[in-house]
């Protein structure tokens, strides 16, 4: 028996109790003819005493432990003389008789403390030391817990958790598929699943109603603080539903989420159409926490002498609460942020909402009094504030002002991470617009049902089609999203039609899915949360990678592993693959 008890279970009644611990070596504290060792595992800590009435050669030998090396100990529970109220056993420590080192360790390239010395790169590279950390290790306990009370919470409500497969047949579902090449049928691949999507679907048919899965999806897409390319979804299916029995359901499970994670009650879910989210907040997932909602401001400011209004699209505003005290200084540096690539606006005109209920704005010499005050009423602005107005193109516009509405926010602390607020966002376009090739294709992907009525559109206004679709958002994070589905072939065949495949092209792709709703497919449709995003959100932290065991970094490498990497040329000749790496 390696331990009695674990390094964080000790307490005054355990006084004169013999117990036998094993773990890390936290510290060393050397005084002479005393030394105390605090002894570190997962449930926490425990010092340990070695003194000179110690038996033969111990007081020594624990003078020359190094950090992290592990160690097994016997001994008695006393009482501390100088109690330690902020650790759980700071009431007491063990008189130790008997050490036995059970694996020496080399020092650690960081300090394996709460607040480290080593940087995220030296930490990714070393990530089985980073996760002895209090921080990492309560970080993956906590997605532990949330991911229990979905199982608890979804098996409760009668869905089945099931299994799909991991290698599939590769269809373009949006993003790139991971490719994996089969020894057995040469020259032919599987592919990774992006979603579990069609297997959930073929489950409805197979008449399981209520489906689950909390499982590993795969992205070979561009990577961000939030993406990686393996991700994790709590995938789910229900048939004989319509939009409001899962939009039920779901609001029902983040609610529980909320309170027994959180201990947090939200009574409401309000619920967005996707026109207004993107009028009112420039994009689909917004944070509702705080105000700054969008005012169109075109009818108020053109037809003057501004040229740069006059010809813009959209001229849209919001009201910085507090930020009329800004100097000019403070405010160029916001031009200048919002000039960024990364914002891309070319510049920002500005109204100062005074005190006595004047204006200065920076274009005094085209508006006056009465123009400044229409938009003040337009944007909301109240004494005190700063009016910030953009200008152009309305896509473009209404996505750079989001991205200045939000670092405001942060700027002015009005996203409190222990403040939530979820919001539906309904009615999507079923079909999205590519400038650049000018076809359409799917805004969630190709099983995703027009709105009742609307199917017949597709032919003269596709783009005016609404989806039955909706995506549940947490304090301006999508975590959420899914639809009713298609569920009978000649529909999916229009879909089809309108995506750009050939009969051909989408019988070779999902002939399966349209044979299978030819024997008897049920309404269905469902949902997948984003479980890291969750998590994380939950978590009250901004990146999903604090709550990955094993994360990549932001070029999709496991800087852990070395991975991705070289294959042996033998291997590639199984696989029947001949790379063509020209040097540059």
């Amino acid at each position: 028996m390696y331990r009695s008890h674990t390094c964080g279970e000790l307490r005054a009644s355990h006084i004169n109790t013999e117990v036998t611990l094993a773990g890390w070596v936290q510290r060393v504290k050397d005084r002479g003819n005393l030394t105390w060792v605090v002894i570190r595992d997962r449930y926490g800590i425990t010092q340990l005493m070695f003194n000179e009435e110690s038996p033969e050669g111990l007081l020594e030998a624990s003078k020359k432990l190094s950090r992290e090396t592990v160690i097994q100990i016997k001994g008695k529970v006393i009482e501390r003389e100088s109690k330690t109220k902020n650790m759980e056993t700071g009431d007491i420590e063990i008189l130790v008789s008997e050490l036995t080192v059970l694996n020496e360790a080399k020092l650690p390239p960081f300090t394996i403390e709460d607040e480290t010395d080593g940087g995220e790169d030296i930490r990714m590279k070393y990530r089985y030391l980073d996760i002895r950390r209090n921080p990492v290790k309560e970080s993956l306990i906590f997605r532990h817990k949330v991911s229990m009370e979905v199982r608890k919470y979804l098996s409760d409500k009668g869905f089945i958790d099931i299994e799909t497969p991991y290698l599939i047949k590769s269809t373009p579902e949006g993003a790139r598929d991971f490719l994996v090449p089969s020894r057995m049928n040469a020259g032919q691949f599987y592919a990774l699943p992006q979603s579990p999507q069609t297997f959930k679907q073929l489950l409805m048919v197979g008449g399981m109603d209520k489906y689950f899965q909390i499982v590993k999806c795969f992205r070979d897409e561009d990577l961000r603080a939030d993406r990686q390319p393996e991700f994790t979804q709590i995938d789910c299916e229900m048939a004989f539903v319509e939009q409001e029995d899962i939009l039920e359901i779901f609001e029902g499970m983040t609610r529980h989420l909320l309170k027994e994670i959180n201990g947090v009650d939200v009574a409401k879910f309000p619920r967005m159409l996707f026109d207004d989210a993107m009028r009112l907040y420039g994009n689909d997932k917004p944070d509702i926490r705080f105000g700054m909602e969008f005012g169109e401001l075109n009818e108020i400011t053109q037809r003057k002498d501004f040229k740069v209004f006059n010809e813009a699209e959209l001229v849209v505003g919001i009201a910085v609460p507090g930020a009329a005290s800004y100097t000019r200084k403070e405010i160029d540096k916001l031009i200048d942020w919002v000039r960024r690539p990364q914002v891309g606006a070319l510049g920002m005109v500005y109204v100062k909402c005074n005190e006595d209920g004047t204006f200065k704005s920076s274009v005094d010499k085209f508006y006056d009094q009465e123009d400044l005050a229409k938009w003040a009423e337009t944007t909301g602005a109240k004494a005190g504030d700063l009016i910030c107005i953009l200008s152009g193109r309305t896509t473009k516009v209404r996505s750079q002002l989001s991205a200045l509405r939000m670092e405001m926010a942060e700027r002015l602390g009005l996203r409190k991470a222990d403040e939530f607020a979820p919001l539906w966002v309904i009615d999507f376009p079923l079909l999205e617009l590519d400038e650049e090739t000018g076809h359409y294709h799917a805004m969630h992907h190709p099983f995703t049902s027009p709105k009742p009525g609307q199917i017949e559109l597709l032919d003269t206004d596709p783009g005016s089609v609404k989806a039955n679709a909706y995506d549940l958002v947490l304090n301006g994070n999508e975590i959420g999203g899914g639809s009713i589905r298609i569920h009978d072939k000649e529909t999916q065949a229009i879909m089809f039609k309108h995506l750009g495949f050939t009969e051909e092209e989408a019988k070779e792709q999902f002939g399966f899915l349209m044979d299978a709703f030819e024997y008897g497919a049920p309404p269905h449709g469902g949902l997948a949360f984003g479980l890291d995003r969750l998590v994380s959100i939950l978590g009250g932290q901004e990146t999903i990678r604090d709550f990955i065991a094993f994360p990549k970094n932001n070029s999709g490498r496991d800087v852990m592993i070395d991975a991705p990497a070289n294959i042996d040329s033998q291997q590639l000749k199984d696989l029947s693959i001949q790379l063509d790496i020209k040097e540059s």
